[in-house]
């Protein structure tokens, strides 16, 4: 037997009473499971009594392992008669070990799975705006055009502007770096080095200090050569002439900002939704979601080089420990509402993902990571698999909703 014996926003309180012959089994199983394992001394495998077999785990160990046997299998159960989406549970008050023949009763705070509202969102007016394609940004494309067919050549000569530097770490890693987009404190140290030269980068943090150095050698300078921006160079990207090379690429800029503004449309929807949200969050979520931030954050450290422990002793000789703390708070919440308010807006649009466009998601899917469909299918998992149809589902519903305010 279970009740609700109150309830405050998504906290339940719950008591739940077990049956007297239901005690009296999962004593009877521990017993017996005791009785075929224990080796106790002047009696044969089996046949221990009962008292003596309690007096060798310890009376109240004893009891303590039936009451959790207890409330695993019981809890379910009353969650389910009650119609409960617990998300979590923590026993509050549970009785002493209760005669022969009588029942037990303990009660359990339960955390339930938030009933969200939605604001009214076809009353908002969203504020991105479409970029218009200025002729600067098609020169600067034909630019990025134009370096992406240059030619390099290995240089004797110390680096100069517009170079590029393969770099060699301790570890034997190479990898490159362009003088014309490295960040001022990289091209500072690295203009006017030759090859063989060992340099130290150091890595700043965001406000600009310095975290630590990285020693690099310099394996080789090369000179960037570009090619004409002409008709020629046009020719090579299967086009006429610059003026057909620079219509398509004004077009290719327009289509790019068209997706980008309905993703900001998108996205700006949603922030809008999820900070307009009615709902009471239960504690679980937002632990559970900072956890996740967190592990955000240490696997981006970790692609920088940056270890998880020193950055956060970093923080605490800074006092600023607490900050980072608030700050992954406000980011797990955010994390959830948005969750929230996109399973609520699924709800209500009714929104459905088709087979072929379901198929499609996958196939594309598996294109960014050069592997066939049933190979990507098999590598996901079921788990996996249904994530991604969740999140197909959820951004589909967005852009329905983005397109209703259009």
């Amino acid at each position: 037997m279970a009740e609700i014996i109150e309830q405050t926003g998504p906290i339940a309180k719950v008591k739940v009473e077990v049956p007297a012959e239901e005690v009296e089994k999962a004593k009877r199983d521990l017993l017996n499971a005791y009785r075929r394992s224990l080796k106790i001394p002047g009696f044969r495998p089996g046949k221990a009594p009962d008292k003596v077999i309690v007096a060798r785990v310890g009376e109240e160990a004893f009891w303590e392992e039936v009451r959790d046997r207890l409330v695993e299998r019981s809890y379910r159960e009353a969650v389910r008669e009650l119609g409960l989406a617990a998300i979590a549970a923590r026993m509050v008050e549970g009785e002493e070990q209760p005669p022969a023949g009588e029942p037990y009763a303990y009660t359990v705070e339960v955390e339930l799975y938030p009933e969200a509202k939605l604001p009214d969102w076809r009353s908002f007016e969203l504020e991105t705006e479409k970029p218009a394609i200025e002729d600067e940004l098609v020169e600067a494309a034909l630019q990025d055009l134009q370096k992406r067919y240059a030619e390099v050549e290995s240089v004797e000569r110390p680096a100069a502007e517009g170079d590029q530097l393969i770099l060699e770490t301790e570890d034997g890693s190479q990898f490159p770096v362009e003088l014309e987009r490295a960040e001022p404190h990289v091209k500072e140290v690295l203009l006017g080095k030759k090859a063989g030269e060992e340099v130290e980068i150091p890595v700043l943090d965001d406000d600009g200090s310095e975290l630590r150095s990285v020693l690099a050698k310099i394996v080789e300078v090369r000179e960037v050569r570009l090619p004409e921006l002409d008709d020629e160079f046009a020719k090579t990207l299967e086009v006429e002439n610059m003026a057909e090379l620079r219509q398509k690429v004004r077009e290719s800029l327009e289509a790019q900002a068209e997706r980008d503004w309905r993703e900001a449309r998108k996205q700006e929807l949603l922030e809008k939704m999820a900070q307009a949200l009615e709902v009471d969050i239960p504690p679980s979520l937002i632990h559970d979601e900072e956890r996740e931030v967190l592990r955000d954050l240490e696997e981006n450290l970790r692609q920088q080089g940056i270890p998880f422990d020193d950055y956060l002793k970093g923080l605490e000789r800074e006092g600023k420990l607490d900050e980072l703390k608030k700050d992954v708070r406000q980011q797990a919440e955010m994390r959830v509402r948005r969750g929230l308010a996109l399973e609520k807006l699924v709800e209500e649009l009714g929104t459905e993902v088709g087979e072929e466009e379901w198929k499609d998601y996958l196939t594309a899917y598996a294109q960014r990571y050069n592997m066939k469909l049933p190979d990507f299918k098999q590598a996901v998992g079921e788990e996996g698999l249904e994530n991604l149809k969740l999140r197909l589902q959820r951004d589909k519903a967005l852009a329905e909703a983005a397109a209703q305010l259009d």
